[in-house]
């Protein structure tokens, strides 16, 4: 009765706190021109927005992205002001000629019919309304703006290095988030983006020998020529044709378009269609191909590791600089060694899962979208492309432990604006974020690391999850307690050290010495090999677990008694004399990011 009684109690616990959740929703409908002669786009723009929060809203804000891709804006000063250089930007802003700069400029912004007043600020633009929404009220906002595309110096623009004519990504007025944190209004300076969910209609208007690819699904291929890829469109009286897709449940709206691109279909898993747009350029044809049945595996790896693609279309585009992740489609560079064009492509599909379907907030969490994605493609590729690395996290370890042995490094909650050095960034959001799954697997058990994903994937689609949502699931998975692991690893610089101190024979038991020399506690698992060939794998959980994990081995597998965090020595007994033992090893599976290995073993003298 007791058991029964817990169980119900959890289970009210926990639809309490999924209901006490919400989120915006936005839909928008686009209409908008592109004069490529110019790189001027002109575009009017129809916003529902419907405000599920318990609060009454009286602003609201939008992005203007491209207004920082010019001199003189926060971007151009935050690139100065670093004390590293950020190695994605290749241009100096302050240089840029008036056609090289970008801008978006907002026109007769209505709410509701009625022209409200706005304050520009660059990259973000405060609406004051005429009338609150209420919690539960919607209220429709009307607008026309303008633009100029820049040239590609971060993630957009036009005129790739590779020749590419426009990458259209964070191109339109988008309506910031308003979450349980409040608005999310940092001003655009090249790193990460939030978005509101909702469903896009979007209509792109150009001369009519572009190929566009586009979030979403083609709404007028009939029109647009006879099968899409083969590009038979009929031209209108200016020589110009309209593409209008629709994109259902997400939060970002992408496109590109090229007058020389090629269109490859491929069949997915899932009935998924795997759209391909890339110049036609002989010297990376053979790739591209090569690229399009690996992509259908990568799906069906992350279909089968995280959970189902949810859309019926993706697309690989060729555009932009180096790689980014958006809505139903992905901005690469095309000219690469294979391996490399392998490598981005599965970093930016993985992102489909961990940004485009579980939208964290990236700004506060970026190493919860970079991270996870580069741990699940690293172990893609290593699948996929028959590498058969032991330890395939490998380099995301080693990029962890030079952030933490440089001096620089930064808790991993700090907002992504506000790290001081550009490299300490990288690293806590790619390698660091990548071994915070590496180190859970080792900590819950492998199995229970990738249920957790799933159920967290199950859980939270199409929503906005933050740490402490995936913490929640994987205790629920595991038993154990981990709000000491996301504490120590994420809002710390807390250092993993444990060392082999001594080795001593006492009576017919050898104690094994062991300290623990930086602040962050692990449990620990300690190998012992004896001389007469056989092994054993010895278990200390550390108390703040309240459990343990099980044997994932096939050796014998012996549980000690509980390490406490107050406890900095700690005394582990064999049953065997020191002379049985031939070497004992903490962590055999490297997975614990301990930043000294060297004092991690024992080994028998050889005289």
């Amino acid at each position: 009765m007791r058991f029964i009684l817990f169980s119900f109690l959890f289970f009210l616990s926990f639809v309490h706190v999924q209901a006490q959740y919400w989120q915006q929703a936005v839909d928008y409908t686009m209409d908008v021109e592109l004069d490529p002669e110019s790189a001027n786009y002109f575009g009017s723009q129809t916003l529902v927005y419907t405000n599920n929060s318990p609060e009454t809203l009286h602003k609201v804000f939008y992005h203007l992205y491209f207004n920082a891709f010019r001199p003189g804006s926060e971007m151009a000063v935050r690139l100065k002001s670093a004390p590293d250089q950020n190695r994605r930007f290749k241009v100096d802003l302050d240089s840029l000629t008036a056609e090289q700069q970008g801008f978006l400029k907002v026109i007769d912004l209505k709410q509701d019919g009625e022209l409200v007043k706005v304050v520009d600020s660059e990259t973000i633009l405060e609406v004051i309304l005429n009338k609150p929404i209420p919690p539960g009220g919607t209220s429709t906002f009307e607008l026309q703006f303008n633009g100029h595309v820049p040239d590609v110096i971060r993630r957009a623009g036009k005129n790739s290095s590779e020749g590419v004519a426009f990458s259209m990504a964070q191109w339109y007025p988008k309506m910031a988030e308003y979450d349980v944190e409040g608005w999310n209004t940092d001003p655009y300076t090249g790193r990460e983006f939030h978005g509101v969910w909702g469903d896009f209609d979007v209509k792109i208007t150009l001369d009519e020998k572009f190929m566009v690819a586009a979030s979403g699904y083609l709404q007028n291929a009939d029109i647009i020529g006879k099968g899409y890829s083969e590009r038979k469109r009929p031209k209108t009286k200016k020589g110009k044709i309209t593409w209008h897709f629709v994109a259902p449940q997400v939060h970002d709206f992408t496109w590109a378009a090229d007058p020389d691109y090629i269109h490859d279909i491929y069949p997915g898993p899932n009935g998924v269609a795997l759209h391909f747009f890339y110049k036609n350029d002989p010297e990376i044809l053979e790739n591209w191909k090569k690229l399009q049945p690996h992509t259908a595996q990568m799906m069906a790896y992350f279909n089968e590791k995280i959970g189902p693609y949810p859309y019926k279309k993706y697309s690989v585009v060729q555009g932009g600089d180096g790689g980014m992740e958006y809505a139903m489609l992905t901005l690469i560079t095309g000219g690469r060694n294979y391996n490399s064009l392998f490598g981005v492509t599965a970093h930016e599909l993985a992102h489909s899962w961990f940004q485009h379907v579980l939208a964290t907030n990236e700004t506060k969490h970026e190493w919860m979208d970079e991270g996870f994605t580069s741990f699940i493609s690293t172990l893609a590729g290593n699948e996929i492309l028959e590498r058969n690395s032991e330890f395939p996290l490998e380099g995301s370890y080693r990029g962890y432990y030079q952030l933490a042995n440089s001096g620089g490094e930064m808790p991993q909650s700090t907002n992504a604006n506000r790290f001081y050095h550009n490299y300490a960034y990288e690293r806590n959001a790619y390698s660091k974020g990548a071994v915070f799954l590496g180190q859970l697997g080792y900590i819950m058990g492998n199995d229970k690391l990738f249920e957790t994903l799933q159920t967290y994937y199950s859980e939270w689609k199409f929503k906005h999850p933050q740490p402490n949502d995936l913490r929640r699931i994987a205790e629920r998975v595991s038993g154990l307690q981990l709000q000491w692991y996301l504490t120590d690893w994420t809002q710390t610089t807390n250092k993993i050290d444990y060392a082999v101190e001594s080795v001593i024979e006492k009576e017919a038991t050898t104690q094994i010495q062991l300290i623990r020399k930086e602040l962050m506690p692990m449990p620990l698992e300690i190998l012992v090999v004896l001389k007469d060939g056989s092994s054993e794998l010895h278990y200390v959980p550390i108390s703040l677990m309240r459990g343990e994990k099980e044997n994932p081995y096939p050796l014998k597998w012996v549980v000690h008694k509980d390490w406490s965090w107050s406890h900095l020595n700690y005394t582990l007994t064999v049953d065997y004399p020191k002379d049985a033992i031939e070497a004992v090893i903490i962590d055999p599976s490297n997975l614990m990011a301990d930043i000294d290995k060297s004092n991690n073993y024992y080994a028998a003298s050889k005289d």
